[in-house]
């Protein structure tokens, strides 16, 4: 199952090049870093950020008050030097010299593939920088206004070579001030778009697409209406996608996704979409809500990206401090699907820098959440095998604590797994039967492979009334069961 760890590609290079006392480039990596990097349980590396950012992006944002407030507040120190203009405003598809070009990159992509790890890189199908060759050289590709438009709305049009284009969007929230809105129901634009992606398929094993719900034919027409023009008979991505595979086959296609979109684009052709309900749920509700959740059907959580921050959310050491996150990433972690970690997710970092910054503060390492995230992924490699079943924890008498756990179990030929966490700030206990009949008959020992602590336990107990456990507030196991055969 895919594992994909996000880096910052702009501020990990600064600060590889600050410790090694030299400009380090993506070409330049030393072996030690890949090595810290393709960790057990690893094996996709997500690049965020190596596309060209637009000069006139940067421009804009070096104006707007409202963003340079929050490059103050996550970074109190900033300079200008430190604003390198976001990596979502593509002024083209081609590996930014500073960060090694396209040369770097496929070196880079040459260390990963030495270690078994697969690369992703970013797309923005929805819009492009206000000094994109498009806006000159294809302005049909793009949602025109006109002058009245731009005289009525500035802050929704742009001007650029004497023509009037809509800044991008989507339906709930203003413009962004520094991009243009691409035209998802014309013809040559979804034409471009495949070459963009087999470009992007050609230097990368997967893209992650962002927003890509936002050019969903309903979503769109939705959000621009008649300046869009009719309507396409084929939506957006189900006439990309198999274009691209027919150059990439293996491609891998993971959306970022809200609204609930998420089972329409797997079923448009995306390998994975982001879970944001789980996020959500995980963040802020009890257990009975994410229970309900995984109710789902299992192909469906199979497309989904399991994760507790990215570059958009806050860091998770701020927002599930302590047990609490462990807790979370217990569960995301042994869940079926894809699971998505973002550097500095493992050694605490608590402050999240714009997309917008080349620089982050230093933060001291949190050495006991570093020590549990050195166990966590490799535990979940070995457990995610075989076939994923949840566990409905059963009440002990005169306690309704049980509703406050989440468990499942995990089971191939070979080995069988179960996990439970305490989702709630109390204790809780519970019975939890386990599926296994040939465990009855027998002693069995079962081990939790985050401590290593052992118990030993009757068979006809475990598949009988069940397994007991009782844990600590937002505690957990991930417990080895004995394969058939074995005790």
């Amino acid at each position: 199952m895919t594992v994909i760890l996000e880096i910052n590609t702009l501020v990990w290079l600064g600060e590889l090049s600050e410790r090694h006392g030299r400009r380090i480039t993506l070409g330049e990596v030393p072996d030690q870093v890949w090595d810290e990097i393709a960790r057990p349980g690893i094996d996709t590396v997500w690049l965020m950020g190596v596309w060209e950012r637009s000069p006139a992006g940067l421009a804009i944002a070096l104006r707007d008050e409202t963003l340079l407030a929050s490059f103050r507040e996550a970074l109190p120190d900033v300079t200008e030097a430190d604003i390198a203009g976001s990596p979502y405003c593509v002024r083209n598809y081609v590996v930014d010299a500073s960060l090694g070009g396209p040369e770097g990159l496929a070196t880079a992509r040459d260390r990963l593939a030495a270690r078994g790890l697969r690369l992703i890189l970013d797309h923005v199908p929805n819009h492009v920088a206000p000094d994109h060759p498009w806006l000159t050289a294809h302005p049909d590709r793009l949602i025109q206004g006109t002058a009245d438009d731009l005289a009525r709305a500035p802050d929704a049009f742009v001007e650029a070579g004497g023509r009037s284009y809509a800044r991008g969007r989507d339906p709930y929230f203003p413009p962004w001030p520094d991009v243009v809105q691409v035209n998802a129901f014309a013809d040559d634009l979804r034409s471009a778009t495949v070459d963009t992606l087999v470009s992007i398929g050609d230097q990368a094993d997967g893209v992650r697409c962002d927003m890509a719900m936002l050019m969903m034919n309903d979503v769109f027409a939705r959000t621009w209406g008649d300046r869009a023009g009719p309507v396409p008979a084929e939506d957006f991505w189900p006439y990309v996608i198999p274009r691209v595979r027919a150059r990439h086959p293996d491609l891998l296609f993971v959306a970022e996704a809200y609204w609930d979109l998420e089972g329409a684009l797997q079923q448009q052709g995306f390998d994975h979409c982001y879970d944001k309900r789980l996020y959500d749920r995980l963040c802020h509700e009890n257990a009975g809500s994410v229970r309900a959740h995984l109710g789902a059907g299992l192909a469906y959580q199979h497309g989904l990206v399991r994760f507790l921050e990215n570059h958009d959310e806050p860091r998770a050491a701020a927002t599930l401090p302590g047990v609490r996150g462990q807790a979370a990433a217990t569960a995301v972690a042994t869940l079926p699907g894809a699971t998505l970690w973002h550097e500095g997710q493992f050694e605490g970092r608590r402050v999240r820098p714009p997309v917008f910054l080349s620089r982050r503060p230093q933060e001291p390492v949190d050495e006991p959440l570093r020590e549990f995230y050195g166990r966590l992924p490799r535990v979940a490699a070995a457990v995610r095998r075989g076939e994923w079943r949840p566990l409905t924890p059963e009440a002990l008498p005169d306690n309704d604590t049980h509703r406050d756990l989440l468990a499942w179990t995990w089971a191939d030929q070979d080995t069988r797994h179960v996990v439970v966490v305490n989702h709630s700030d109390r204790p809780a206990q519970a019975r939890l039967p386990l599926p296994w009949v040939d465990l009855r008959g027998g002693e069995h020992r079962l081990t939790d492979l985050l401590t290593d602590r052992t118990y030993d336990r009757d068979g006809d107990e475990l598949t009988g009334p069940g397994l007991f456990v009782a844990l600590d507030p937002w505690a957990g196991h991930v417990l080895a069961v004995p394969a058939r055969g074995t005790s």
